[in-house]
C-alpha cells in the first residue's frame, strides 16, 4: 500500500513541501552559523531537505529520485535559503516556532518513509529501517558537512531519532495487521510529533553507557 493512496495526491504533496522547508530552514540556519556563503546556504538547505528522502529512494530503486523530478521539491529548500539569507535573524527569533514544524515534518517524513519504502517490496523491518533514514537522514548529512558531530549521535540533545522510530515502527504494525489507513498513518505522525515535543519539552535524552567511566571531555 502506498501513502498516495492513502491521501489525496495534492494533500501529499502539500505536507511533503511544509515538512522540506521547515527541514531547509534548519540546514540554512545552521549554514549561517557557521559563516558560510549564499552557495553554503544553499547547499547545506537541499541536502537537509532531500537528503534522506534521496538516500531512501536510491535504496529502494526509486530512480530518478522524487527531489530530481518534481522541480517544487527541489525548489522549495532554495526558497527557504533565501528567506534565512535576508532575514535570518527574525527566523532565529521564531526559532521555537519552527522546532514545532520541524517535529511535525519529522513525524511526517518517518511514516511516508516506512511506508514508500514497504510499497517497493522491502520487509518491515528494512521498510522501518528506511523511514527512520528519511526523517533524519538528511539532517545528519546537514551536520557532517558542516563539521559537527551529528545531532542524531549526542547524548546531549533531546530525543530525535527515538520518535521517528516510534512513528516508524506503529506504521509497520499497522501493516502487518493489515490496519494502515488515513486515520492509523495520522496517529502515527501525531504520535511521532507529540513525542518529540514532549522530548523538547522536558528535555529526554537517550541514555549513555551503563557504569560509564570515560576521559573524554563533555561539550
Amino acid at each position: 500500500m502506498q501513502l498516495q493512496q492513502l491521501f489525496s495526491p495534492s494533500v501529499q504533496h502539500t505536507l511533503d513541501v511544509i515538512g522540506i522547508f521547515v527541514f531547509a530552514i534548519s540546514g540554512a540556519l545552521l549554514a549561517v552559523r557557521k559563516n558560510f556563503d549564499v552557495f553554503g546556504i544553499a547547499v547545506l538547505a537541499e541536502v537537509t531537505a532531500l537528503g534522506g528522502g534521496i538516500f531512501r529512494d536510491v535504496i529502494i530503486g526509486a530512480v530518478p529520485p522524487a527531489a530530481f523530478t518534481d522541480l517544487g521539491y527541489f525548489m522549495t529548500p532554495l526558497i527557504a535559503a533565501l528567506v534565512v539569507f535576508f532575514l535570518h535573524p527574525h527566523v532565529e527569533r521564531i526559532q521555537s516556532a519552527v522546532l514545532v514544524f520541524d517535529a511535525a515534518g519529522l513525524g511526517l517524513f518517518a511514516v511516508s518513509g516506512t511506508t514508500k519504502a514497504y510499497s517497493y517490496g522491502l520487509n518491515l523491518t528494512a521498510s522501518a529501517a528506511l523511514g527512520l533514514a528519511t526523517a533524519v537522514g538528511g539532517g545528519v548529512l546537514r551536520d557532517v558537512l558542516a563539521n559537527e558531530v551529528p545531532s542524531l549521535l549526542r547524548w546531549d540533545r533531546d530525543l530525535y531519532a527515538v520518535p521517528a522510530i516510534v512513528g516508524a515502527m506503529t506504521v509497520v504494525l499497522c501493516i502487518h495487521y493489515d490496519a494502515l489507513t488515513p486515520y492509523t498513518s495520522g496517529l502515527a505522525v501525531v504520535t511521532a510529533f507529540v513525542l518529540r515535543l514532549l522530548a523538547m519539552r522536558y528535555h529526554w535524552r537517550a541514555p549513555r553507557a551503563w557504569n560509564r567511566r570515560s576521559t573524554v571531555r563533555e561539550e
